[in-house]
């Protein structure tokens, strides 16, 4: 086994030893602060730490770019559903997209980079060039429209929008909720 793997079973073994885990939500679809977030797989992007999250504070889905991609979109008509049936009247979760900067899905707006890697890998090259994050307030505007104008997810959801800054470490709100 690799030295990473046996450090990430060791920090695995506290975690389960602790009693972290009895403060899971009651519902999955109520985390205790009430948020959905998307945001990018990006390595400096660690929404627990740069904005404080605990252990069942929040939904997180990561994608390339933190874009609202149809898998997310399909997440949260899922979890606009469950809300509904499973709490008609209590507190709806709010979502907050956070696209960042200096990201690395902007090498797919690189046509050839992304004619390869589709021929490469058999993705369509129109998915792929909706992905690239080259202003970050920009696609995090498309996002929030993009989510909050699906009819598939519940309007009992509001949706924000916000840009993490890799350098200084600050979030800014580009689209309240």
């Amino acid at each position: 086994m690799s030295s990473r793997i046996a450090s990430l079973l060791e920090r695995n073994r506290a975690f389960a030893a602790s009693d972290v885990r009895e403060n899971a939500p009651s519902l999955p679809v109520l985390p205790h602060a009430g948020l959905f977030i998307v945001t990018c797989v990006d390595s400096r992007v660690d929404p627990a730490e740069f904005l404080g999250l605990r252990f069942g504070d929040a939904i997180v889905a990561r994608t390339v770019g933190g874009r609202a991609t149809p898998g997310v979109v399909q997440d949260l008509a899922i979890f606009s559903y469950l809300l509904e049936e499973w709490a008609p009247e209590g507190p709806a979760f709010e979502v907050a997209v956070i696209h960042h900067t200096e990201c690395g899905s902007a090498l797919l707006a690189d046509e050839s980079v992304r004619r390869d890697f589709a021929h490469r890998t058999g993705y369509a090259e129109d998915a792929l060039a909706e992905l690239p994050v080259l202003d970050p307030a920009e696609s995090v505007r498309a996002d929030v429209e993009r989510i909050a104008s699906d009819p598939r997810v519940s309007s009992r959801i509001a949706v924000s929008g916000h840009v993490y800054d890799v350098r200084t470490g600050l979030l800014t709100t580009i689209v309240e909720p």
